[in-house]
């Protein structure tokens, strides 16, 4: 892949960047870059690169780089990168209501660069989109040093955004995104691209997110070749997160969570989606957490008897949570404070192991907690719980001497010793499991 990088002869930051990147190939040379594995070119352009169009033509790449100065109202020491376009008028640049082609993979990586590379007392993080050019359709990025003549100046901040950009390597596994909501900078969005698989191309700030239309949110993902959109629901309003999730849905986008994102681990997008539709299927609104699925293969539901598993994750749900890494692969569900839902997802070819693996956890963790016995299919739980009637019957007045009791010591009333067996009632419980005898 060629990538073009292209710079201004009036832009100080950008000039000083190219000859970063000269000094760089020449202290360790070409093998040392990444970029440089498929070709670059370097173009020098005469006036202000916002208000520059047609590049397509003239640069024959199939990525652009613009090496660029950054300007701000609130100036501080910043290195940042974003794609550009227009959600409204054009006042820097490019056309209205016109987005260039994002490119988010190389985007994340270079961010995560910057963060890397950022001299002391620099920021580093995504933009949202602004200014031109707008009519790009080779996918582009901006990558920038601001916010001052004296930042623009300084040859530290320039041999930064210059390692970054020539050691970018674009994770296989990124999944491009849109984002909606947060100031300038994309605080969140930012966060999410350092820290998890989201790749942002396209990202539009709190102000715009009440007024955009079907039409702008399939061009940000048309732009951004995005699978799914982020909203900042901190940063919008209320009404505007419930808009912006309407297109989305309109858009046949998929919504993601930052919790979301975290939880996902190595899944593959495509396999990640099959168990998120198997996933609202079986329990509608539940969250997922991944124990090992990591492969292209068919999914399929795994599903429990309901008393066997919330036995099993009564007294150390953590326990069993934890020796679920141990077995088949697998995705857990839970929902409004259950650990574990009895549904769990598996790769179809395995699925009569990991049931099996499940049954058997169950019972290991049911026979070490409990006090139980296995009589040919039947597991039998014997639990002895405080019996307040007994315990009135016996003089024993109802309040602290009660829970007491029920913690399992002994108390004393009058002259009488009152033991917690002798308030206790046994309760019987039986689960029937086929084939017990194989899971113990």
């Amino acid at each position: 892949m060629v990538t073009a990088l292209l710079y201004s002869r009036i832009d100080p930051a950008g000039v000083l960047i190219h000859a970063a990147i000269h000094d760089l190939i020449d202290e360790e040379g070409e093998a040392a870059w990444p970029l440089l594995s498929d070709g670059i070119i370097i173009h020098e352009i005469e006036g202000r690169l916002i208000y520059e169009r047609g590049l397509d033509q003239k640069v024959d790449a199939d990525r652009i780089i613009f090496l660029s100065r950054h300007t701000s109202t609130r100036p501080e020491p910043v290195l940042t990168v974003h794609v550009t376009g227009n959600f409204g008028e054009a006042a820097y640049g490019g056309e209205p209501d016109e987005l260039a082609a994002a490119d988010p993979g190389m985007m994340q990586a270079v961010l995560k660069n910057l963060l890397q590379f950022a001299p002391p007392g620099y920021r580093a993080g995504y933009e949202v989109t602004h200014h031109g050019p707008s009519d790009l359709t080779t996918p582009s990025l901006f990558v920038e040093v601001g916010s001052t003549e004296v930042e623009w100046h300084d040859t530290r901040a320039a041999r930064a955004v210059a390692k970054s950009v020539l050691s970018a390597v674009p994770g296989a596994d990124a999944i491009p995104m849109i984002g909606f909501g947060g100031t300038h900078y994309a605080v969140r969005q930012s966060t999410i691209a350092t820290e998890t698989r989201g790749a942002f191309g396209h990202i539009a700030h709190s102000r715009e997110a009440g007024s955009l239309t079907i039409d702008t949110v399939r061009r940000m993902a048309e732009r951004s070749g995005a699978v799914a959109g982020y909203i900042d629901r901190k940063s919008v309003s209320t009404s505007d997160a419930h808009h912006i999730t309407a297109l989305l849905r309109e858009a046949d986008l998929r919504i993601l969570s930052e919790g979301t994102l975290r939880a996902m681990g190595d899944i593959p997008w495509n396999i990640w989606c099959s168990a998120s539709d198997l996933a609202e299927k079986a329990a509608p609104g539940s969250k997922m957490s991944n124990h090992g699925i990591d492969q292209h293969e068919e999914l399929t539901i795994i599903s429990l008897p309901d008393t066997l598993l919330s036995e099993a994750l009564r007294y150390h749900p953590e326990e069993f949570i934890s020796s679920l890494n141990t077995i088949t692969p697998c995705i857990r569900l839970e929902k409004g404070g259950a650990p574990a839902l009895p549904d769990f997802i598996g790769y179809r070819e395995s699925g009569s192991q990991l049931a099996s693996d499940l049954i058997t956890l169950c019972v290991q963790q049911i026979t070490k907690h409990h006090n139980s016995v296995m009589e040919g299919d039947r597991l039998i739980i014997r639990r002895d719980r405080f019996n307040p009637e007994y315990a009135r019957k016996l003089g024993v007045p109802p309040g602290p001497l009660f829970g007491r009791l029920a913690n399992g010591q002994t108390v004393t009333v009058g002259d009488r010793v009152i033991r917690p067996a002798m308030v206790c009632s046994c309760e019987v419980q039986e689960i029937q499991i086929p084939g017990l005898e194989s899971y113990t």
